[in-house]
């Protein structure tokens, strides 16, 4: 049975008047003429029901002339744009208006407005709170690991499947307020927050050097520029002499495919970081080049390293370069292109799968860990960076295989 399409899935809208034409153009956009003060919008005849058009020209008129409020056609266009991405039933496809286009970009640069907070998307589709920012309006407010965020100045967001689109909602202009509703399970209640919005000035880089001359690098997200920052610290922490490197990707929920690919090349010899494959089959391989930091290596784990994190954690386990110690990690391997509209708004769109070098693809399966170890019950449900460092037995597993290796 032929699905049919709501207001929210179809493809297009008509400011004034949709007109169908048999056996003309294609389903997606792909010629908008103005006609004096008419606008056509055309179909494929071969892809599209006819009756679809018929029935969404009809919602439209009931819409417009028996709606008990004055319609506006461009919010209720921008709402049909909302629907194709989503009819798509993929969480990482969504279209992003000129604002929330805004906030996603902001995300990437380091710095942003917002409440301090990293997140997750939950088995359930909800918005989990893996780690409020220390000393972040959203810490002070009282927010805490794992609160479900299910509304956002009153809007219900459980509905809605991509992340991206409810963290836009949260950010906004510094100084303004933002009403935040969780479901926290640990309580079983709804708590709701009134948060003051601030600059966010985001650490995602932690260095430092470890008993037994271990370098420790923590990656909390790969962001535009984490690549220069990870080169620069571990360079620093060579020239000191350290004889291992534990990478920490616990709770890092991945980010920028280029930045990953860059410091996957500078930890592996030659051969293959990453492949992708779109839906025809044709694959796309990211190499890396023989120079490399020949150094025994250890990549901490957890069920929130997702994404370009498996990335880093499937290349360097595929090449033989070090051992994987945790637990197993979130499963998500699909890859999304940003394309920009040209006014202001954009799209986010999968467009592959990736594969690590041994061409296992780890989406919904995510990534075992050589060396399999949780955390203290105590600590389920806290971030990483608030486990005490003597308490924090992932850790200190990491050392011990890393200081095994080197004896």
């Amino acid at each position: 049975m032929r699905r049919l399409f709501t207001i929210r899935q179809v493809a297009v809208i008509v400011a004034v008047t949709l007109v169908f034409s048999v056996g003309a153009s294609a389903f997606v956009f792909r010629s908008v003429r103005a006609a004096g003060e008419r606008y056509t919008i055309t179909f494929d005849a071969d892809s599209v029901d006819y009756r679809n058009v018929v029935k969404f020209n009809r919602v439209m008129d009931i819409l417009k002339n028996d709606f008990y409020m004055k319609v506006d056609a461009n919010k209720m266009l921008e709402g049909a744009i909302y629907g194709l991405a989503e009819s798509l039933g993929d969480p990482y496809t969504v279209y992003f208006d000129r604002e929330h286009m805004e906030a996603f970009l902001e995300k990437s640069r380091g710095s942003y407005v917002g409440i301090g907070v990293t997140v997750n998307v939950d088995d359930d589709g909800l918005l989990t709170v893996v780690e409020p920012m220390k000393g972040s309006p959203a810490m002070e407010a009282g927010i805490r690991r794992g609160d479900k965020i299910v509304k956002v100045d009153g809007r219900d967001v459980t509905s809605i499947s991509d992340e991206n689109m409810i963290i836009s909602m949260i950010k906004g202009k510094e100084n303004t307020r933002v009403r935040i509703t969780v479901y926290r399970p640990s309580e079983d209640r709804y708590v709701q927050f009134d948060i003051k919005r601030k600059r966010i000035r985001a650490s995602n880089i932690k260095s430092e050097i470890l008993d037994g001359d271990i370098g420790y690098i923590r990656i909390v997200m790969f962001d535009s520029e984490i690549a220069r920052y990870f080169k620069n610290d571990l360079n620093s922490m060579l020239e000191k002499g350290i004889k291992g490197l534990i990478i920490d990707l616990r709770d890092n929920p991945g980010g920028s495919f280029e930045q990953v690919v860059e410091i996957a090349d500078s930890l592996l010899p030659a051969g293959t970081i990453v492949y992708t494959e779109d839906r025809d089959g044709r694959k796309e391989y990211r190499y890396s080049d023989r120079a490399y930091t020949d150094i025994p290596l250890v990549i901490l784990i957890n069920g929130n390293s997702a994404s370009a994190s498996e990335i880093l954690a499937g290349a360097v386990r595929d090449h033989g370069r070090g051992m994987l110690v945790g637990t197993r990690t979130f499963g998500k391997g699909l890859v999304q292109e940003l394309k920009l509209l040209g006014d202001g708004s954009g799209i986010k769109v999968t467009i592959s799968r990736y594969f690590t070098p041994s061409g296992i693809c780890i989406q919904g399966f995510g990534i075992k860990p050589d060396i399999e170890v949780g955390v203290y019950e105590e600590y389920r449900n806290l971030p990483v960076s608030q486990i005490p460092r003597d308490r924090d037995v992932q850790l200190r597993s990491a050392i011990g295989a890393l200081l095994g290796g080197l004896e």
